[in-house]
């Protein structure tokens, strides 16, 4: 979880825009978020149903900024790969900024997807994960800025 704002360079949010974009073009049958899991998680901890239709492009599965280097960047700890709403990475590292607005608002406007609808089942599905991870502790900070994103996008 990002709490202090980070000012990277241009070329740094070009190389994770390519890095995420080779990752999500990258065939694979292993799976990061299961379709079972996300029927029941939107529902219990997002308040909202899950979308009947999700499409599916390869993740990093674990993208935040503990999991990647300031220089390069480069990623780091890829046991989480495989596949996962599309839009799951950047969603991912969105939602661990949001008690970083500036760093948030970057994260926003380097990834379009997250404004589109495959952006916004990704937003909903990391908001679940997340909430799910605060009812037991993990960053209940998260929490209110989590709900509140929810809200943003069902509505």
């Amino acid at each position: 979880m990002l709490t202090g704002e980070l000012e990277l360079p241009e070329t740094w949010w070009k190389s994770l825009r390519t890095d995420l974009e080779t990752i999500a073009a990258t065939p694979t049958e292993r799976i990061a978020v299961r379709r079972q899991w996300i029927d029941r998680a939107l529902p219990q901890y997002a308040g909202v149903p899950a979308p009947a239709e999700i499409d599916w492009a390869t993740a990093h599965g674990d993208c935040h900024f503990a999991n990647m280097t300031v220089s390069g960047p480069t990623l780091m700890d890829f046991e989480g790969f495989g596949l996962a709403p599309v839009g799951y990475d950047p969603a991912l590292l969105y939602a661990y900024s949001l008690l970083a607005p500036q760093t948030a608002a970057r994260i926003r406007a380097e990834f379009p997807v997250l404004d589109s609808p495959a952006g916004h089942t990704a937003l909903l599905v990391v908001a679940a994960d997340l909430l799910q991870s605060a009812s037991r502790g993990d960053h209940p900070e998260l929490a209110e800025p989590l709900r509140t994103l929810v809200t943003s996008i069902a509505r």
